[in-house]
């Protein structure tokens, strides 16, 4: 199963050098994970690296195939803390949203600055 690259990525290129497929790559300052080469670092290591070394807790790339019974469960789960008041979950993924925009910023200024009205 191959992974890509999510809107999380605050493009620290810590990924990449660590790929020991060469899967990631950049293209118009965006990163990819190119599929034909991902291969979830089986054979080199236990745990995918890109995912080991992405300061956003693994949040920059995700699974592309996701397992049905994972999704719907974690859907059910969000759903039901709507319900009951505890959604928790969505406070901290929007934090992590506007953490990593802010860290983006930090990193690449001249980006951020034309991406802003």
């Amino acid at each position: 199963m191959a992974f890509q690259i999510t809107q999380k990525c605050i493009s620290c290129d810590r990924c990449r050098p660590v790929c020991p497929t060469g899967a990631i790559q950049i293209q118009d300052n965006r990163y990819f994970i190119n599929a034909d080469l991902c291969n979830n670092c089986e054979g080199h290591y236990s745990v995918p690296q890109c995912r080991a070394a992405c300061p956003a807790n693994g949040g920059g790339c995700i699974p592309v195939f996701q397992d049905y019974w994972d999704w719907w469960f974690a859907t059910y789960n969000r759903h039901i803390d709507r319900l009951k008041g505890t959604a928790s979950a969505d406070y901290w993924e929007r934090w992590s949203e506007v953490y990593s925009a802010k860290i983006a910023a930090l990193i690449h200024p001249a980006q951020s600055a034309g991406a802003q009205p």
